[in-house]
């Protein structure tokens, strides 16, 4: 892979890169057009990346679906499709991390304390070895966008690093590898967390800026259903992640929120007119 973007980039070639997990929805696939549309080349990773899931998480059971994966990498226009194995991204004399100060001390981050280190980390590696000239990011992983968009920034790679729209479903559940793992009866309780935020837009344009009260209404909102597990509701500065109490311009309301197996984040920009 190394070597054939090296080749790429002799001919001149842009690459665009789209890093996953594999397991691959229209979410993905909307990621890999705007990829697609950017540069010459489009890159898609598949792997299923160890460092970033805690002891009691999913690493195990994570959905994976490797031949229907290429066929949709085949279907929207990648020209490379990159799948390499463990071992060869992480040898058992691996010891080299990569930690963010700051952002990662918020949302997920305190839930999860070893995500964004794996995630820090395996995309670098992704980087150096892709060597893409745009990499493409989902705006539902807000948190990991811009941790990586920073880790870009201090680590001097040259690669404009792009935040993509969530796509959701047709009843607005935001697409994600892990809604494989609903049951038919949680859907009601996933949905929640959509509804959460479009109830916090609509208190905002009516005027309402106390963040505290607008926590208060969609936790209530997601509390309702028993099957709800709440792990954080917060507003922030979209820039440092840092709370704030007053929806005074623009601000981040993101979620996270347990549904029987499934962990399900969303976020949504509060603006007030």
């Amino acid at each position: 892979m190394q070597a054939r973007a090296e080749a790429l980039r002799a001919e001149g070639q842009t690459i665009a890169f789209v890093p996953t997990m594999g397991y691959l929805h229209q979410g993905h696939l909307s990621l890999m057009r705007e990829g697609r549309r950017r540069c010459d080349v489009l890159v898609v990773s598949i792997f299923v990346n160890p460092t970033q899931f805690g002891p009691g998480e999913d690493l195990d059971t994570y959905p994976r679906d490797l031949a229907g994966d290429s066929r949709r990498c085949r279907e929207v226009g990648a020209d490379i499709v990159f799948t390499p194995a463990r071992d060869s991204l992480y040898t058992p004399e691996f010891q080299t991390y990569v930690s963010l100060q700051a952002l990662p001390n918020h949302l997920c981050g305190l839930s999860r304390p070893v995500f964004f280190r794996g995630v820090a980390t395996v995309v670098t590696k992704l980087f150096n070895i892709v060597r893409p000239h745009v990499a493409v990011f989902g705006m539902k992983d807000y948190q990991q966008l811009i941790i990586i968009r920073r880790m870009a920034k201090d680590l001097n790679f040259n690669i404009d690093v792009v935040g993509a729209p969530i796509v959701r479903e047709p009843d607005g559940l935001a697409m994600s590898s892990r809604n494989a793992y609903l049951k038919p009866e949680e859907r009601p309780a996933a949905l929640t967390l959509y509804r959460s935020l479009q109830q916090a837009q609509r208190m905002v344009q009516d005027g309402e800026r106390d963040a505290a009260r607008l926590i208060a209404a969609a936790r209530g909102l997601i509390a309702s259903h028993p099957a709800s597990l709440i792990d954080y509701v917060r507003i922030c500065d979209p820039h440092s992640l840092e709370d704030v109490t007053s929806v005074a311009q623009s601000a981040l309301m993101a979620l996270a929120v347990k549904v029987g197996a499934a962990r399900l984040i969303d976020n949504a920009l509060l603006t007030p007119i």
